[in-house]
């Protein structure tokens, strides 16, 4: 551990030029005197790292010293710094090892690159987690005019069409960044100083213009983003399902309604085929889904699923009869 906190306060001091002890400490979630002893060790072993007191005082390297990163071109450094939404690595585990792993590539980043790999991890968030009810993406604007307002800081222009509109309408829009949401692109901006998501497949054009970006202080990507996933997921009314499922068929159900499971199936009674789980839906209408089923599932509750479900088999029984 005290290895890798000594590699790791030498990349931050190489690549933040000046570092206070206090802050070093907060990065590193130790105290101010294990700062100053991993310091002592740092120059005992031959790194050229001081301390400068006073109010402008801090931890410094010697200029120059660090080490570059080979073979890298800019676009690859970029490549590494796009951000995953929050609890991605945490669930692995792996939440302070990413974190770690990209101060060391910060650091040993030639310093023409650092600044456009920042930007990208300021700019682009991927969240591999799907919205039940979003569809697959259709064609749009291409996303490198978004691209351009993002990285350059300019507000943009768009003309964008609403979900169930035929015409688009026209928005000046201050964009924070891009988010790839299981594969469907969104641009993350504030209208009127109000944050907003707009689906980069219904934006029919995108000018950049020559203003520059007004974004709320303090806020950045990850930070707007969290409160409109939130809003998103909040704001769909899920009817919840309790249903039997034979045992046989369990698994091939479980394959077809992940999405919608939430939680793992119980136990089975003794002396029986069947067990019982939760799902949820989006509406109620989509519990028809259930049909692919056949008699292998049947809803306990509520009743009005029940009765969309059977809604649903008359009609198809009528389609077929004779």
């Amino acid at each position: 551990m005290k290895a890798d906190r000594l590699l790791s306060i030498m990349l931050l001091l190489q690549t933040r030029g000046r570092v206070t002890a206090v802050e070093l400490a907060d990065r590193l979630e130790v105290s101010v005197r294990t700062v100053y002893r991993d310091v002592e060790a740092l120059s005992t072993a031959g790194v050229p790292v001081w301390t400068e007191r006073g109010r402008n005082g801090g931890i410094r390297l010697l200029a120059g010293y660090r080490t570059d990163v080979t073979g890298l071109t800019n676009d690859e450094a970029r490549a590494l710094f796009v951000l995953t939404a929050d609890g991605t690595h945490d669930a692995l585990g792996l939440g302070g090892a990413i974190d770690s792993a990209l101060r060391k590539v910060m650091a040993a980043l030639p310093a023409p690159y650092r600044a456009d790999a920042e930007r990208t991890s300021e700019r682009i968030l991927v969240d591999p987690a799907r919205w039940r009810t979003v569809t697959p993406a259709a064609a749009g604007v291409e996303l490198a005019e978004l691209q351009q307002a993002v990285f350059t800081d300019r507000r943009l222009e768009l003309a964008y069409r609403h979900s169930g509109s035929a015409e688009p309408r026209g928005y000046t829009v201050d964009p924070y960044g891009l988010v790839s949401k299981a594969g469907v692109w969104y641009l993350v901006a504030d209208r009127d100083g109000e944050p907003q998501l707009f689906r980069a497949d219904r934006v029919r054009s995108a000018t950049t213009s020559a203003e520059p970006v007004r974004r709320r202080r303090g806020q950045g990507l990850s930070e707007v983003w969290s409160v409109l996933r939130e809003q998103v997921e909040r704001g769909s009314e899920e009817v919840l399902v309790r249903c039997l499922v034979r045992c046989a068929r369990l698994d091939m159900f479980l394959r077809f309604q992940s999405a919608n499971l939430l939680g793992p199936p119980e136990q089975p009674a003794p002396d029986t085929d069947w067990t019982a789980l939760d799902l949820g839906f989006p509406a109620l209408r989509a519990v028809r889904g259930l049909l692919v089923h056949g008699a292998d599932v049947e809803i306990l509750d509520p009743p009005e699923a029940r009765t969309e479900l059977a809604t649903a088999a008359a009609e198809v029984a009528a389609l077929y009869r004779g």
